[in-house]
């Protein structure tokens, strides 16, 4: 797609400021690294916050963090902004599902409208699962304090969690641009009802076989 310059210009500062970020992330020494930011230490899906926090780290001094915050109950925050607002996200290569969830629809497409764009940032990794003792979530528990009440719960319907990602490898990181053009393209992913039983807002969707019509650029790491 074509990319105005001064968004050209935006790309390429970002290129430039991520292009040195720790490739190879250990789950543990990446959950203490969140921890001691006090950023989404908790998280079981630690790898998508921890690359959060690496792009938050690398840009904070050439773009404000956070981003705009739409919505009467500010339902989207964007991650970064300079001219326009950036999300940052993560997805796992080697998965059955090749979608991956970006914000708020009403929130995006507010940005859309207000700035002409909107701008993904979009991490690519190879990733490892746990063991079959669990090494890792017993590890993770134990840091948090225990079982969380979610845990427990499951636990009591005899549900199975899902196995946690032991290791990411970073492969590329890929530059996206949604506008008023192409934004028909991404589905609205359903997200159902808050606990208190308020429907969540609805979040747009992106297939990743469909990049090409979002891309603006690449940057790609080395293994």
């Amino acid at each position: 797609m074509k990319i105005p310059k001064n968004l050209r210009a935006e790309i390429d500062l970002a290129k430039r400021l991520l292009a040195n970020i720790p490739s190879s992330w250990d789950s543990k020494a990446s959950v203490l690294q969140l921890k001691e930011a006090n950023f989404n230490w908790r998280q079981m899906e630690w790898w998508g916050f921890y690359f959060e926090h690496l792009c938050r780290e690398a840009l904070k001094r050439d773009f404000a963090i956070p981003g705009d915050q739409y919505g009467s109950r500010r339902t989207a925050s964007f991650d970064a902004k300079r001219t326009i607002n950036w999300d940052f996200k993560a997805k796992a290569i080697k998965s059955d599902d090749h979608r991956a969830i970006l914000n708020d629809c009403a929130g995006m497409q507010a940005s859309i409208n207000q700035y002409s764009a909107h701008g993904l940032v979009l991490a690519l990794c190879d990733v490892e699962y746990n063991d079959e003792n669990r090494s890792f979530q017993k590890w993770h528990e134990e840091l948090k304090g225990g079982k969380s009440r979610y845990t427990l719960e499951r636990e009591q319907r005899t549900s199975v969690s899902r196995y946690r990602k032991t290791r990411a490898d970073l492969q590329e990181i890929l530059f996206l641009v949604v506008t008023a053009r192409n934004v028909d393209r991404l589905s609205v992913y359903s997200q159902g009802r808050n606990s208190n039983g308020r429907p969540r807002p609805p979040k747009f969707m992106l297939d990743l076989e469909s990049v090409e019509g979002f891309f603006a650029d690449r940057l790609i790491f080395e293994s």
